[in-house]
């Protein structure tokens, strides 16, 4: 059985083998990209099933690294990864020890303001996980009020929950099948997160009595690869890639490759319970 955590940047579920490579050598803008050779990349290790560590072999993979890896070659560069939690890839940016970050990191207005992203290769919303023989007496997102939600202190999913009127229960740093246990033995009633990975949590852990809500989906968000405002010549070069990996499917078989079949790569058609697009940090 695969074990899973659900914690950090957008409230991402997350496989628990995790190594540590930071790099201390600061990284710069586009010339000095192309003249080293060398795309520096801060991602989480963890995040199944954008990146995470191959079971047998233990190589860093997943949707976001493979797309990462692919968008280096087509620019003449090696990559290099650095692992790290989520917060340290946002000041790994700033203080120029890496070039970008790729980790499911949603883009909204709060973090344009202080960081440059591409064009999204993601798109996804939220859902629920809730007990499978009552639904946890959810019908209606405003049915959180005083239910307990299950989550990591920071995420968006935790914000969310805790703007119905649930109460947050935090952990850090457990596997999924603890954040769904507790949903089935009632210590929490739900748990907020992204539809795709939630959905391939709950398939992958089909003893545990839950189940993502049929019917409540919300915050139509995306993801994308973050890097400081400053390098716009990096942007603009990763962007003219990931155009040519749209047109000739390339990330469309990334998806269907690491999310069991989905298409994560083209906007949803869904009824969204809100549509309202959150904007907490």
């Amino acid at each position: 059985m695969k074990a899973f955590k659900l914690t950090a940047a957008a409230g991402i579920i997350f496989m628990l083998t995790a190594c540590g490579n930071n790099t201390e050598e600061e990284t710069s803008g586009w010339e000095d990209i192309e003249e080293e050779g060398i795309l520096t990349i801060a991602t989480s290790g963890t995040l199944f099933p954008t990146s995470f560590h191959d079971e047998e072999t233990d190589e860093l993979t997943g949707f976001e690294v493979e797309i990462a890896r692919e968008a280096a070659e087509r620019l003449d560069l090696e990559v290099e990864f650095s692992e790290m939690g989520f917060d340290g890839m946002l000041t790994s940016i700033n203080n120029g020890q890496v070039d970008l970050a790729v980790n499911d990191i949603d883009v909204n207005p709060q973090r344009e303001e202080d960081f440059l992203f591409t064009d999204p290769y993601k798109f996804s919303y939220g859902s629920m996980v809730v007990r499978e023989d009552d639904l946890s007496g959810i019908e209606t997102l405003d049915d959180l009020e005083g239910k307990r939600a299950g989550g990591a202190a920071t995420t968006i999913y935790m914000q969310i929950s805790e703007h119905y009127g649930a109460e947050g229960v935090t952990y850090e740093n457990v596997t999924n099948d603890t954040y769904l246990r507790d949903v089935e033995n009632g210590r929490t009633d739900t748990v907020l997160n992204d539809y795709y990975l939630q959905s391939m949590a709950v398939e992958a852990l089909p003893e545990i009595d839950v189940t993502v809500h049929p019917e409540l989906f919300y915050h139509p968000n995306n993801q994308a690869m973050i890097m400081s405002q400053e390098n716009t010549e990096l942007r603009d070069n990763l962007n003219e890639v990931l155009n040519e990996m749209h047109e000739d499917g390339t990330i469309r078989e990334l998806s269907e490759q690491f999310f069991a079949g989905q298409n994560v790569s083209e906007e949803p058609d869904v009824d969204f319970a809100d549509d309202e697009t959150f904007t907490f940090e």
